[in-house]
């Protein structure tokens, strides 16, 4: 076989090979992309479900103690805030926003016994917690395939492809420090007053 055959057979193997990888590469760009994508869902969905308990978590407080007007404008406002919130990044603070806002309707709760007990709110702080569990999970799988993915598009070759299709890193969905704990939504009932003790019989 000639040296110039030969040449361009070795050629379009190389070319063949870097192609091939090139597409390996890029297929699984793609389905890390896609699994952090779906992550981010999970996130969202709890963070809409947060939201949609609001309005009536405030309603019902409201009934009881309808002269705190500061703590449901701030929780009002920081539940528009984190709605309109745009990217993880934003998300992640204006749920830490509305964290603090409910810790400190809760704390107003902790006055009015008859408020804690009344079935409305129970059943509203029970989805609320449920709630919190679910977006605790969905962020640290939702991290986990962010950091993933990010490490991936930097990592060579991976960055080569990375670059030429435009991949873009994820940012992260992190509380900040003062909001790592969660609002603590679970109150005790009121204890109900003692029964009288009956009369002690007569001396004789």
């Amino acid at each position: 076989m000639p040296a110039d055959t030969l040449a361009i057979i070795l050629v379009f193997a190389l070319l063949a090979i870097i192609g091939l990888t090139a597409f390996g590469i890029y297929n699984r760009l793609v389905r890390s992309q896609e699994r952090t994508g779906e992550a981010w869902s999970g996130i969202d969905v709890q963070l809409r479900r947060r939201t949609s308990l609001i309005p009536n978590l405030v309603e019902t407080v409201k009934g009881y103690a309808a002269h705190e007007k500061g703590v449901f404008e701030e929780v009002t406002k920081a539940r528009a805030a984190l709605q309109q919130a745009g990217g993880a990044a934003e998300a992640a603070k204006a749920n830490d926003m509305l964290t603090g806002a409910l810790a400190r309707l809760f704390a107003v709760v902790e006055n009015y016994p008859q408020l804690r007990a009344s079935e409305n709110f129970m059943n509203l702080q029970e989805e609320l917690s449920d709630v919190e569990e679910k977006i605790a999970y969905a962020r640290q799988f939702y991290n986990r395939n962010a950091a993933e993915f990010n490490a991936g598009i930097r990592s060579v070759p991976n960055v080569v492809i990375a670059r030429v299709a435009n991949f873009k890193r994820f940012e992260f969905f992190e509380a900040e420090e003062g909001a790592r704990a969660d609002v603590d939504v679970s109150f005790t009932p009121p204890p109900e007053p003692p029964s009288p003790e009956p009369p002690s019989p007569p001396v004789t």
